[in-house]
């Protein structure tokens, strides 16, 4: 028996490989299928299964495709419709895999469809169980996702019901395998680690404390946030189908020249330009948005555009092809291409450009102190309450489209976020979109707070 876990950091999200006596199965693969028929066949291995714990909402899942590659069967649990052929598992079915078994646990609670699948070993032991958004490291799934169908309090209950008819009786040495991490909107506080056990969780896990179904229900919907646009229709392509991958990367993979760039972008494109923040900010493309492959790239794209929107890239050679898979991870499908040779071929035919303004903590605090200056703080509401410079406003990225038109375009304005990342995001947002005196800040809050020279409020008390 071997088992490996795929874990993508921007998504915080985990794939499974599993593989017994030649046989392979998948579970919760991502849209860049490729990864997987690599592992099988590095291994001389045949995929049998793809096992989906329920409709992803947070990225575009990979079966479709590899199912059509391989052959391999997709698997869902119980009350599951799709457009496309599955095997529709029923409470308790066990599919064999080579010499080891899975076992469908129905687990009702994140959505109806949702799974855990429990592999019992060679010699029939319980060894380990993948539980999809169902159990988290510290937290459990949100179920706030089917508005309009199911009222969260109303899946917060099934989710009481599974945990403890499903998952609690395990034994404590059963390994609990997720699929995701911390920083993934599908929980409200995900662990660092990225597995635990059964046991450990039963300790630690707030969701599994002793606790009555109306104490749980009301424990697991308090604060939480607002779920990305993107999350419904990603859930949508889950489950009615998409375009190939293959079609996809085709198209985003086209090499414009400079003249061809700018048609397509007159046209409506968006430019993305996938570069570091520290290098974006010394020279763009006017109208790009900075979405830096260090970071959260993906997720951070589809929060704050359509997914449906035409996109065009700039990104540093080599990095096109990354750029253009990270993005359909998440349901992008409209991409146009990228520019040949990258911004050098931007400024090489002489074409005007932008820049950024950034500044660091200690001029940061001078223009607080002694100018009219506006302060956005982009980070995530918990954030910003938890302590923020006095003058801030916070200025959520998630919210930017809307918030952007509350602002005075001739106003100056200092822009940060923790640490640098969120903030170039906004700051080129902003400037793409009419604010175009912004400045961004080094270091972020990070910095700001380490100086130490100004008034810091939280929601609560103010320090001097």
């Amino acid at each position: 028996m071997y088992i490996q876990q795929v874990y993508t950091n921007c998504l915080a999200q985990a794939a499974y490989y599993i593989e017994s006596n030649g046989e392979a199965a998948i579970i919760d693969p991502l849209r860049d299928y490729e990864t997987y028929q690599a592992m099988a066949n590095e291994r001389g291995a045949t995929i049998k299964y793809i096992f989906e714990t329920h409709f992803h909402a947070d990225f575009v899942s990979g079966h479709i495709d590899l199912a059509n590659k391989t052959g391999a069967k997709i698997v869902y649990g119980p009350t599951t419709q799709t457009s496309y052929p599955v095997h529709v598992a029923t409470d308790g079915e066990v599919l064999k895999l080579g010499n080891i078994t899975i076992k469908v646990l129905h687990t009702p609670g994140h959505t109806p469809e949702s799974s855990c699948f429990l592999l019992q070993d060679e010699n029939g032991k319980e060894h380990c169980v993948f539980t999809g958004d169902t159990l988290f490291v510290g937290d459990v799934g949100r179920p706030d996702l089917l508005d309009g169908v199911m009222t969260k309090e109303e899946l917060a209950g099934m989710m009481y019901d599974s945990l403890h008819n499903k998952l609690l009786p395990l034994a404590d040495e059963v390994i609990v395998y997720p699929a995701h991490g911390a920083g993934s909107a599908c929980g409200k506080n995900i662990g660092k680690e990225t597995f635990s056990t059964i046991g450990e969780q039963r300790a630690n896990n707030y969701a599994l404390q002793a606790m009555g179904k109306a104490d749980f229900i009301k424990a697991v919907t308090e604060g939480i946030q607002p779920a990305p646009a993107y999350f419904f229709k990603d859930a949508k392509l889950n489950k009615q189908g998409y375009a190939s991958f293959d079609e996809v990367l085709t198209h985003g993979m086209k090499a414009l020249t400079v003249q061809a760039f700018e048609d397509v972008v007159k046209n409506g494109a968006t430019i993305i330009d996938t570069r570091i923040p520290d290098v974006f900010e010394l020279g763009f493309v006017p109208g790009s948005l900075n979405f830096g492959l260090n970071g959260q790239y993906a997720i951070w794209a589809a929060t704050i555009l359509d997914i449906s929107t035409p996109i065009v890239l700039v990104a540093e050679a080599g990095k096109e092809q990354e750029s253009i898979e990270r993005l359909t991870r998440v349901g992008f499908d409209n991409m146009k291409g990228f520019l040949l040779g990258g911004f050098e071929a931007w400024t090489d035919a002489d074409k005007r450009y932008d820049m950024v303004i950034s500044i660091d903590d200690e001029e940061f605090e001078l223009d607080v102190k002694h100018t009219d200056v506006g302060v956005l703080d982009v980070r995530k509401p918990g954030e910003f309450n938890e302590l923020h410079v006095d003058k801030a406003q916070h200025f959520s990225l998630d919210k930017i489209a809307e918030n952007t038109k509350t602002l005075d375009p001739t106003k100056e304005y200092l822009v940060h976020c923790a640490g640098g990342y969120r903030s170039m995001i906004a700051v080129s947002y902003l400037k793409a979109h009419g604010v175009k005196n912004v400045k961004n800040v080094w270091g972020g809050f990070g910095k700001i707070k380490e100086r130490g020279g100004l008034k810091y409020v939280s929601s609560e008390v103010g320090i001097a």
